[in-house]
């Protein structure tokens, strides 16, 4: 049953954390941000991974004009469970002229394990955020396939208080039959979304596009609501993988004024 809040706002030209509360197994470290991006926040799960029956609840609140990135220090690993689910709450709210980024890497389904998911975003005018998942499902390496369990997966996006985006992603039951359906996951066992909200989320579109136009994996970008969303399908997790960096590294560059690489942890 672990937490992690955090809280910054804009003072005297910096972004700076005014409140911090960490519970097991959830740790936040600070590590230097690289030259040229904002303040770097990076969870870590002490625990090695998740089991059926925890929960987790991380919350954000990003001050006006103040900026900051969340990332992950690896990819996240839930294991089977025997019945009860794995929760995770994540609550991200975003000030007026803020920039946020929330760039955890993937999450590992083992077969069996059971995964309930909820994101949500309260944008204020003005505010802007980047953000991605990425599932694998299965233990690919070992041949395993995510075939029994669940994966409830959802997202809402509000912006000055209208949603603006809604989204949920299911599998239960005969999960192999939707992985393999043509017109489902067609074999895929890697999934990735990227969004990006802000005033020029618009004006993203034709570069992200063009970022993806030569992607290995199955991908498409599109506007709903005026906020920009992409998505990645894959056989290979690594091909959808590096297909995520390459669009989230274009849009942080071309929207954020920001290095085109993403935090080092995900190239460690």
């Amino acid at each position: 049953d672990g937490a992690a809040e955090l809280a910054y706002v804009l003072a005297d030209g910096r972004s700076r954390l005014t409140h911090l509360y960490q519970s097991d197994p959830c740790r936040v470290l600070f590590p230097q941000p690289a030259a040229g991006d904002p303040p770097c926040a990076v969870l870590i799960t002490t625990s090695g991974g998740l089991a059926g029956g925890d929960r987790l609840r991380v919350t954000l609140d990003l001050g006006p004009g103040a900026a900051l990135t969340v990332a992950a220090q690896a990819a996240e690993k839930v294991y089977g469970s025997d019945g009860a689910d794995t929760a995770i709450e994540v609550e991200l709210k975003v000030g007026a002229g803020a920039w946020c980024e929330w760039l955890p890497q993937e999450t590992i389904l083992f077969d069996g394990a059971r995964l309930r998911r909820h994101t949500r975003v309260a944008l204020q005018p003005g505010g802007r955020l980047l953000a991605c998942e990425m599932v694998v499902l299965g233990r690919i390496a070992r041949g395993e396939r995510f075939q029994a369990g669940l994966l409830h997966d959802a997202w809402q996006v509000r912006t000055g208080g209208r949603l603006v985006w809604a989204d949920a992603l299911r599998l239960d039951r005969d999960i192999a039959a939707v992985l393999a359906s043509p017109a489902g996951f067609g074999d895929a066992c890697a999934l990735a979304t990227a969004i990006y909200a802000g005033p020029d989320a618009a004006a993203m579109l034709p570069m992200a596009r063009e970022c993806l136009a030569g992607a290995a994996s199955r991908a498409g970008v599109t506007l709903v609501n005026g906020l920009l969303l992409a998505r990645c399908l894959g056989a290979d997790p690594l091909a959808v993988r590096r297909d995520l960096t390459g669009l989230l590294g274009c849009l942080r560059h071309r929207a954020g004024g920001l290095p085109s690489k993403l935090p080092r942890v995900w190239y460690s």
